[in-house]
């Protein structure tokens, strides 16, 4: 499947484009993983957004670049979503280099760093993750910080 992809600031998103990114965070996050949770924390006004869209303009996938020094000193990949009409087709895959080379274009010497579900660690990993942090709970899911040293080649 082809996307065809959209980065930027918040404000400088279409309205739809947001319209359409807190619908599909709002459908897997709360009603497809049944966790409640505050989606809407703030942090998206301190992040760049990345967004794939298919060949009909259906949001397929996105997720959130936080700025270094908002939640980790490195910046951070967070709020990884695709839909479930796309799942095991590489869309993920290409969401994730997609996400890993606008960290790179924006801040080339910092490495990344996520919140991951642990369940998709061996994901991160093939990225070059490396776990540094113990397993904990973030809205009752386990999860591990993980870490991209910034000259790991994609």
């Amino acid at each position: 499947m082809r996307l065809r992809w959209t980065r930027g600031r918040l404000q400088e998103l279409d309205p739809l484009d947001v319209y359409d990114l807190l619908a599909l965070r709002s459908e897997v996050f709360v009603v497809e993983q049944t966790c409640i949770f505050q989606d809407a924390d703030g942090v998206d006004k301190q992040a760049h957004h990345l967004l794939g869209r298919d060949a009909r303009g259906l949001l397929r996938a996105g997720l959130r670049i936080v700025d270094p020094g908002v939640k980790y000193p490195e910046p951070s990949i967070g709020r990884v979503i695709t839909a479930p009409t796309v799942r095991r087709s590489g869309v993920g895959r290409e969401l994730m280099g997609q996400g890993i080379q606008y960290c790179r274009d924006l801040w080339p010497r910092h490495g990344v760093r996520i919140s991951a579900q642990a369940r998709l660690e061996r994901f991160y990993r093939d990225f070059g993750f490396q776990i540094v942090s113990d397993p904990y709970l973030e809205d009752d899911i386990p999860h591990v910080e993980m870490l991209l040293d910034p000259e790991h080649a994609l």
